[in-house]
């Protein structure tokens, strides 16, 4: 599997210091989707405070033109906090933060489709619906290979993937299994998790 630099760094050095004490200061971690729809950016603010509720989170801005959002001539646009997650990467009290990105004059940026959605849910708000979402991902090395698969090749036919047990079944189940209990330590309610059809391809299922 293809892996970035970064991987290769001693992890050790880095809990070294993630243990040190944050003599009373809160890093939130502002994380919006980018202009193309799909890639996902953070920027982080320091507070002096830990924030209770998304209320007490201020709004921030961040550079369009960087992000494919804006033109550099007008690239203001701003980070509106819209859900507060405790951080499962660096610990409490840190604090990770859904955001809306709206543009300079205040408007809704192009893919800022939550903003449509939420317009739309708060229309039937008395009809109280219930649905669940169904999230599926698979694992991939940075060149863009899917996890575990043969170099130059392809696994098995589809058929004992699916719910699996056993490594040579199940690729990155270490993988799953953490991500799993961060989303519980960050306080997102997930109604369970399996292995997928393909090899290294996880899904969850969140409800609403």
């Amino acid at each position: 599997m293809s892996v970035s630099h970064s991987s290769r760094l001693n992890k050790g050095v880095r809990d070294q210091y993630m243990k040190l004490p944050q003599a009373g200061m809160v890093q939130v971690t502002y994380v919006w989707i980018d202009g193309t729809g799909e890639g996902v950016r953070c920027k982080t603010k320091t507070l002096d405070y830990e924030p209770k509720s998304i209320e007490e989170v201020p709004e921030w801005n961040s550079s369009g033109s960087g992000t494919y959002q804006a033109e550099g001539s007008n690239s203001d646009m701003y980070l509106v906090p819209v859900q507060m997650f405790r951080d499962p990467f660096c610990l409490d009290p840190n604090k990770l933060v859904m955001c809306e990105v709206l543009k300079y004059n205040r408007k809704s940026a192009e893919t800022n489709l939550r903003h449509t959605c939420r317009r739309i849910m708060d229309m039937v708000a008395d009809q109280h619906p219930w649905f669940g979402m169904e999230q599926e991902y698979t694992l991939l090395g940075i060149n863009g290979h899917p996890f575990g698969w043969p170099e130059n090749g392809f696994p098995g036919p589809q058929g004992p993937y699916y719910c699996g047990v056993g490594a040579d079944k199940v690729y990155g189940r270490n993988i799953m299994e953490c991500h799993y209990k961060a989303c519980f330590y960050a306080g997102i309610k997930i109604c369970g998790t399996n292995a997928e059809v393909m090899p290294s391809q996880v899904r969850i299922n969140d409800p609403f």
